[in-house]
């Protein structure tokens, strides 16, 4: 007789506490610190107002993965949304991904789950879903499962940037599937077993492992470093400020794609391979002017603290004390229209190059509600005004409509099907 799943959590604790809250976002977490692994939430909510994985406070491990659809059946896609929806509750909760389990099962049947989580905690995962482009209308222009016409207007192929080298086998796809957690174990094994319960119907297109969080999504978190020894995110979005949220974050009632989306928001993934033995040759004054904050404390060359706000006119030897070609100038919100994005992104280190390299950089990701209005105007700009381009190759690029929060008894983007 087949028994219920054992949860991760209960084989070390007796039992799985779940905080829940609308947005996937426990409530205690806006007062989380970064070692909110062992004092804060053991596992957060899989359903509500918003998808978890985006405002929820950024955890230290990352596995990215991009799908290609392999059936044109409607009915096969709607069955893996919702097999999906169904593990990922169950994972996030510090469960396995099938009902059986690991080790429960009929001992001459395939376990419905991997394994390689057994007696680990839920560790914070979270488990973010995104639609991109080629589910509504393929290459081909095909529309395979009769939603091209829903599909909102910001939803294109993001475009060939100046400078870009990207590789095709690392950009697009039709589906996306973002784990974080706070252990680089339980979030391979979510995106492993998700991948394995799509087989047939989805192919992994590329994936991508991520360490060492590169931003801070709420004020209770420092500000992390990237490869290049520097603070990233400064002026990042976040959880706390609920009007830049409506504001910058979420597709409101009125945008493309409301009726389907609202609630929701846009990912844009970037792989940034980073020159580092380039970079590490530059003297620390020439990196600062690169960035235009100072490497100890992140704070604005114009003076001050880490938060503090830039000072673009104030003089300095030459000129601007922050270069016009500065990474924060060239970035900020005040260069930009005001525009601010939530960053997401993750370290990464792949082994190395054919020449004999470091094949690491930054796995950029970023929420934003519009990313024809917020995304590529920065891009575009950063491309051929920032100093940083030098020590900088785009290899990979995506963008997905990431839906709104999943209700009781719904699967994620049911609304498109409906």
């Amino acid at each position: 007789m087949r028994q219920p799943a054992v949860s991760r959590r209960a084989l070390l604790t007796g039992g799985a506490a779940v905080v829940g809250v609308a947005g996937g976002f426990a409530a205690a977490s806006a007062l989380e610190s970064d070692d909110a692994a062992t004092t804060g939430p053991a596992a957060y909510a899989f359903r509500g107002a918003h998808q978890a994985g985006i405002v929820t406070p950024a955890q230290d491990r990352l596995h990215f993965a991009a799908f290609d659809v392999t059936t044109d059946s409607r009915d096969e896609l709607i069955a893996l949304l919702t097999a999906w929806t169904e593990a990922a509750e169950r994972m996030t909760a510090g469960g396995s991904a099938g009902p059986i389990g690991p080790t429960q099962g009929d001992a001459d049947l395939p376990p419905d789950d991997t394994g390689e989580a057994i007696g680990l905690p839920a560790s914070r995962l979270t488990i973010t879903f995104g639609l991109g482009p080629t589910l509504f209308r393929d290459a081909a222009g095909k529309d395979r499962f009769g939603i091209a016409d829903r599909r909102p207007a910001p939803l294109e192929p993001l475009p060939h940037f100046p400078a870009d080298a990207l590789d095709p086998e690392r950009t697009g796809g039709d589906l996306c599937i973002q784990a974080c957690a706070d252990d680089p174990q339980v979030a391979v094994h979510a995106i492993r077993n998700l991948a394995r319960i799509g087989f047939g119907t989805v192919s992994v297109r590329w994936s991508q492992l991520g360490f060492g969080r590169t931003s801070s999504t709420s004020t209770s978190q420092e500000t992390p470093r990237n490869l290049f020894g520097f603070k990233d995110g400064t002026a990042n979005l976040k959880a706390e400020e609920e009007a830049a949220l409506t504001d910058h974050l979420w597709v409101g009632e009125r945008d493309p794609g409301a009726d389907w989306l609202a609630g929701g928001s846009y990912l844009v993934a970037r792989r940034i391979n980073m020159r580092i033995e380039t970079w590490d040759r530059q003297s620390l004054s020439d990196q600062q002017d690169f960035i235009g904050r100072t490497k100890e404390s992140g704070a604005p060359l114009s003076g001050g603290e880490e938060f503090s706000d830039p000072d673009f006119a104030m003089p300095g030897r030459g000129g601007p004390i922050i270069p016009t070609d500065a990474h924060v100038r060239v970035v900020h919100p005040d260069q930009n229209d005001g525009v601010r994005i939530l960053r997401r992104g993750y370290n990464f280190v792949d082994g190395s190059d054919d020449l004999g390299g470091l094949n690491a950089g930054l796995f950029f990701i970023a929420f934003v509600r519009d990313p024809a209005e917020q995304f590529i105007p920065m891009q575009t700009r950063m491309a051929k005004s920032d100093a940083l381009m030098e020590y900088l190759k785009f290899t990979g690029s995506a963008l997905f409509a990431v839906p709104p929060g999943i209700g009781p008894g719904e699967y994620v983007g049911q609304a498109l099907f409906t």
